[in-house]
């Protein structure tokens, strides 16, 4: 369980960096790219002396570990065109939604089952309805703007891309990371193909002249970058503390990143909720004791 929570805070610690880069002047885009150098960094630095990191592209877990890398930074880039076109609240309503799809997967092709009772499943239904609750903000556009048809894709590409990347992660850590106990070597395979995607964007954009390189960028890259990679870390070490069971880790952790973003943006940025905003982390934690039980109990 503290695994998770690590988890937890430091994905809450991800957030925090991007409600402050508009303060400071951050551009995300670029920040985004270059935190993943960083994340590498950290992850060789946290490598245990018995193990090394090194690529085989022969061997298929590398390959699909590096294919998942690409996948979080496509994710991450409809996740911001998203905000951009359509809100926040659509985009983090589609990001949250869509931890159905791992926990489905767990459940049914992983049969990670077993253990999952009725008050399980009534958990992960309340946790549904609380990610609703908690994530729905009025339309803050004007509503004679009307959105070009194709806008109105985007949060289903970003549910969808969320899904597959979260329900490959679980996957890839069952059948490769459990046996093997190499989780960082693991997760820097994957970080190898989200910084050799993200390169070959960013510098598309500065020959195209759409982008130009600040030293701000890279500084602000640090504080995201370490944070970045001990969420995955500390996540691929709950799945195995759990035996990879993600319906019951998944919820728990987007739950949790939900209320603990909360509490720090009602204590430190003085941001309002709404009624059901309020319902929805009720429920919210409610959820994650549903879900949780056997193990905290």
């Amino acid at each position: 369980m503290i695994d998770l929570l690590l988890s937890i805070i430091f994905s809450v610690l991800l957030l925090i960096n991007f409600r402050l880069h508009p303060r400071f002047g951050v551009n995300t885009f670029q920040t985004i790219i270059l935190n993943y150098p960083i994340c590498i960094i950290t992850g060789l630095l946290f490598l245990p002396e018995n193990q090394h990191f090194s690529l085989d592209l022969s061997e298929t877990s590398t390959l699909l570990a590096m294919l998942l890398g690409v996948g979080f930074v496509i994710t991450f880039m409809l996740s911001g065109i998203s905000t951009q076109r359509i809100g926040m609240a659509m985009t983090s309503l589609a990001n949250n939604m869509s931890l159905v799809v791992p926990v489905i997967f767990s459940l049914v092709v992983l049969k990670m089952s077993s253990s999952f009772d009725t008050l399980n499943y009534l958990g992960l239904i309340l946790a549904i309805v609380a990610v609703v609750l908690s994530t729905f903000k009025k339309s803050e556009s004007d509503s004679s703007n009307k959105k070009e048809n194709i806008d109105w894709l985007l949060p289903i590409a970003v549910f969808v891309m969320y899904g597959i990347t979260n329900t490959t992660f679980n996957y890839l850590n069952a059948k490769y990371v459990t046996a093997s106990g190499t989780t960082i070597p693991f997760t820097l395979t994957i970080l190898v193909g989200s910084v050799l995607i993200g390169g070959i964007v960013l510098g598309i954009r500065i020959i195209q002249g759409k982008e130009k390189l600040v030293f701000k960028s890279l500084v602000a890259a640090v504080p995201l970058g370490i944070p970045n990679f001990l969420s995955f870390y500390y996540l691929l070490k709950a799945l195995d503390a759990y035996q990879n069971n993600g319906a019951f880790v998944l919820p728990i952790y987007n739950i949790g990143v939900i209320v603990g973003s909360a509490l720090v943006a009602f204590i430190f940025f003085q941001e309002k909720f709404t009624l059901l905003n309020k319902i929805g982390l009720i429920l919210a934690v409610i959820a994650i004791g549903l879900i949780s039980y056997q193990g905290l109990f």
